[in-house]
């Protein structure tokens, strides 16, 4: 018989009184797709850190084909075939594409004739798997799918064997993740080993062979994908019968609380991003906006939370908001009766290095609640925030926890605590769900709707056009700058939003 691509042995690993990883045991076929799901914190993204040698185990053994293997470090692991794509990409902005592939597999002290040789690798990787990109393209001149393909081919042309990739298509578009299964797929039937992290279950129902489901640091099962459900996967995930679908009555819109007039939006380069765009948010309803990433959608989120100038008009509850100057700030937008959940929660909606209850604080410190005086009452902040960490189930529940020590499915709740909370008049919400996992999602997704049913406005941003149809009211598409058409979501579907994503207007779609 053939020996696993993959044994992990008894692993356990602890952060200090956190046990990540509890004596775990799992054993991948060669030549198959093995999904691992589990809760946001069940200790993933750990295990295979540990397999890719960021971590070292505490105790238990790697077996990788048949032989024993130390790990001590990633390059130990790349000289055992194993590549790894991570949810947050490592790579380097300012180079290319070509000197990223590069980077750490030099051939010798002289970097032109190692650039030389990837250039030709990268051309036979590029039209053996269908991974095209530029190689003398800027990282920070592409896209997220393409960075995407970088990593892969990174990988590729250290000659792996086994892929791991980590919440691959919590940034891509619905095209970018079928081209990128496409491509998992292709490398499967080549006899690679691919290792799917994901808290999509209709991605493990449809590419991978087998399944392993983990909880609370443990491994709970594992099984042929085939002979299993959504709905079993997702109660093994968490413990209980999880609700699917998104759970409300229909919506009962009042008056306008975010109007939007002829708003157009620069960005530092000159280039038009938003252009004369007219968008209306009722109380009581959420607006859906999809689209393809890049189409302006960011900068409408970010001009409405006080991050960016525009010009036109923007009204809240009638009256109208500096969109430059004084008082377009995000302070002023939260005295407005503005929440903001922003689409990068790392970059723009958490200080990493800062503990969960300073983040909690953050644009809110200077309410009376955390104030003693002239002075922030950071006893008081910690309770509160140990509040939010219980009603939205951070784990671990420690606020005295840097950002950068939870998951980012927790790190996720923690922004979306500190927003829902604060009673908004309108919530601008962009990609709630991303990188976070079945049981959360739908508990965020519960949270949206009971703002929604007091009788709040919701603009939400998503790229899951699942999301989008199962939460929203009312469905707008925009593209290239503008706004296609807009529909009843009852009344569209994924077909009709698709095309008008990719430029086809309302009517005509």
């Amino acid at each position: 018989m053939t020996a696993p691509a993959i044994e992990l042995k008894g692993i356990s690993k602890a952060f200090g009184p956190v046990q990540a990883n509890k004596d775990i045991s799992i054993s991948v076929q060669p030549g198959t797709i093995h999904g691992i799901i589990g809760e946001n914190g069940a200790g993933k993204s750990t295990l295979m850190s540990i397999l890719y040698g960021f971590y070292k185990a505490d105790k238990g053994e790697i077996w990788i084909k048949g032989t024993k293997t130390e790990i001590p470090d990633s390059q130990a692991a790349i000289s055992a075939g194993i590549g790894m794509v991570f949810q947050h990409f490592k790579l380097v902005e300012n180079f290319t594409v070509l000197e990223n592939i590069v980077l750490g597999a030099e051939d010798s002290g002289l970097l032109m004739p190692s650039l030389s040789r990837a250039r030709k690798e990268l051309k036979e990787l590029e039209e053996e798997y269908e991974l095209y990109v530029d190689p003398d393209k800027r990282i920070d001149e592409i896209g997220v799918g393409l960075q995407q393909r970088v990593e892969i081919l990174k990988a590729l042309y250290r000659k792996a064997d086994i892929l791991i990739l980590d919440e691959p298509t919590g940034v891509l578009t619905p095209p970018e993740a079928d081209q990128l299964f496409r491509i998992l797929d292709r490398l499967r039937s080549e006899g690679k080993t691919i290792i799917l992290i994901t808290h999509k279950l209709r991605e493990i129902m449809e590419y991978t062979d087998t399944v392993s489901v983990m909880r609370r640091g443990e491994m709970n099962a594992t099984v042929k994908t085939s002979e299993s459900s959504p709905e079993q996967l997702a109660e093994l995930m968490v413990g209980r019968k999880v609700l699917l679908r998104v759970d409300k009555v229909p919506a009962r819109p009042g008056k306008p609380v975010l109007e939007i007039e002829n708003l157009s939006v620069v960005d530092s380069a000159g280039v038009e991003r938003v252009k004369g765009i007219d968008l209306t948010v009722r109380a009581g309803e959420i607006l859906g906006l999809a689209g393809v990433a890049g189409n302006g959608q960011s900068e409408l989120l970010e001009v409405l939370g006080g991050m960016r100038v525009g010009t036109g008009t923007i009204r809240v509850n009638g009256a109208p908001l500096p969109l430059s100057g004084s008082g377009s700030d995000a302070r002023s937008r939260r005295h407005a009766g503005i929440a903001h959940v922003p689409e990068d929660r790392q970059r723009e909606g958490l200080i990493m290095d800062f503990h969960a209850w300073e983040n909690i604080g953050f644009g809110y410190h200077r309410e009376e609640i955390y104030r003693k005086g002239v002075l922030l009452n950071n006893a008081a902040l910690r309770a509160d925030t140990e509040a939010k960490m219980a009603k939205f189930d951070v784990r671990p529940p420690n606020p005295w926890l840097a950002a950068k020590s939870f998951s980012g499915g927790n790190q996720q709740k923690l922004v979306v605590a500190r927003e829902i909370e604060r009673n908004p008049d309108l919530l601008l919400i962009g990609q709630p769900t991303r990188g976070v996992d079945i049981g959360a999602i739908e508990f965020i997704h519960q949270q949206i709707v009971a703002l929604r049913d007091q009788g709040k406005a919701i603009l939400l941003v998503s790229v899951e056009l699942e999301e989008i149809l199962s939460l929203s009211d009312r469905v707008a598409v925009m593209f290239d700058g503008k706004i296609m058409g807009e529909r009843p979501a009852d009344q569209t579907d994924e077909k009709e939003l698709g095309l008008m994503m990719a430029g086809v207007a309302g009517e005509a779609a």
